[in-house]
């Protein structure tokens, strides 16, 4: 049975079982101050809209993919029941995407390994990073490893547990125990980003009414102060009040003092936050809306994007989790591996064009090319044969000397005496 729900964990300074340097206690205490004064925490900076595209594109393209399971070194697929249907109520789908959550904003995600009576794996139940403690011991019999999980349920109790109870999937790190979370790389770009964010919205909340000094030639008495200061601000603003017209008396007069958002590049420094979140995410900036800076169609983008499966998502996310699962949750000589081939793919004219050249090669059959399009066989093994030219054939010895005098180059007869035309290699 599992320790952990799917509902939301705080934790408590009065909960002794949660360590005085658990991450999840700066949540409680509303998370690190930054230097721009804004506390940012792993599930508030979700409020900063590229954060969460980036979070929302990691996780959903990468659970969306398909992941099967092959014998070692081989093309044949192997049944998978534990993939199929990991947890009793997420579906596939849900779990690993909460579990590409878990990385992109914590650094590490946590799944306890649910067992039969048998000790075979039959669920995965998904654990917030916020709830758990990664040390290491010396290595035991019981603990091979000699890693070990501090993890306080639902209940608030604590339990010590190793790896063959917890799937922990790390994130980039630099002590090899557990990933570091990329929102506290990022603390600083994300609390300029969310502070810019609550600059724009007062601003326009005060009727674009800037800050400033009410000056009058009499003497105030502090009561006097405040209550000019109120009645100004009354007056002139919040959204109701844009643009309306102040009457001050007693010779006061407003000079205001805060620099424009012109002068302190508001809009180019919210633009600047969109870019440095891409950066530590390492997402393609025209896919978080950003094309101002390169063309908006054609293959330019589609090269950026397969660029960004190539040598970011598929090596920095998707290879670690196959190697993960081949290694905690396979047994057999089974490997797990993630179907990619579908978002490398071109336009249609140049993918008809590679299948072309592959298929007179002889290096792809009808039914490879069906199935890099996600289509299925043909009948009756009618695609499984595989063609080649006539005139392309192995060099023997006779051959070395080149071809016959009245022989054209281009044509050659094949060692059976046939023409130039394409025939069945078997």
């Amino acid at each position: 049975m599992s320790l952990f729900g799917l509902f939301e964990h705080r934790a408590s300074p009065e909960n002794p079982a949660v360590p005085l340097t658990s991450t999840a206690l700066l949540e409680w205490m509303g998370g690190q101050r930054t230097a721009s004064g804004v506390q940012v925490t792993e599930r508030g900076a979700l409020a900063m809209s590229a954060v969460w595209r980036c979070t929302a594109l990691i996780s959903g393209v990468s659970a969306a993919l398909p992941l099967h399971v092959f014998a070692e070194g081989t093309k044949d697929r192997l049944p998978a029941p534990l993939l199929a249907d990991p947890h009793p109520e997420l579906t596939r789908l849900e779990l690993w995407r909460l579990t590409f959550v878990h990385r992109c904003l914590w650094g590490n995600a946590f799944a306890q390994k649910i067992r039969d009576r048998g000790g075979q794996l039959r669920e995965l139940w998904p654990i917030t990073p916020d709830r758990v403690q990664v040390d290491r011991e010396r290595p035991s019999d019981a603990n091979p490893s000699g890693k070990w999980f501090g993890v306080t349920d639902d209940w608030g109790v604590y339990h010590r547990l190793t790896p063959r109870h917890i799937l922990h999937l790390p994130g980039l790190g630099y002590d090899g125990l557990q990933g570091m979370s990329p929102i506290s790389a990022a603390r600083q770009a994300i609390g300029l980003g969310l502070s810019a964010e609550e600059y724009g919205a007062r601003l326009f909340g005060s009727g674009n009414m800037m800050g400033g000094l009410l000056t009058t030639d009499q003497q105030l008495t502090n009561d006097q102060a405040d209550a000019l200061k109120q009645r100004w601000k009354a007056k002139v603003t919040g959204l109701q009040n844009a643009h309306d017209v102040a009457v001050l008396d007693s010779g006061a007069s407003f000079t205001p003092v805060t620099m424009p958002a012109k002068d302190s590049q508001f809009l180019e420094s919210r633009e600047f936050g969109v870019e440095e979140i891409a950066r530590f995410f390492g997402v393609p900036h025209f896919l978080l809306g950003l094309t101002s800076k390169s063309t908006s169609w054609g293959t330019g983008l589609e090269q950026q994007a397969t660029g960004w499966v190539r040598f970011d998502l598929a090596p920095a996310w998707l290879a670690p989790t196959e190697q993960r699962i081949t290694k905690e949750l396979l047994t057999g000589g089974a490997e797990a591996r993630y179907r990619v081939e579908g978002l490398l793919r071109g336009d249609s004219a140049a993918r008809a064009e590679m299948y072309r050249v592959m298929r007179e090669v002889g290096a792809f059959s009808g039914d490879d090319i069906r199935d890099l399009e996600d289509r299925p066989p043909l009948p009756d093994g009618q695609g499984q044969g595989y063609w080649r030219p006539a005139n392309m054939v192995p060099i023997s010895d006779k051959d070395q000397a080149g071809p016959k005098s009245g022989t054209p180059d281009d044509v050659q007869p094949s060692e059976d005496g046939s023409d130039g035309s394409d025939q069945p290699a078997g």
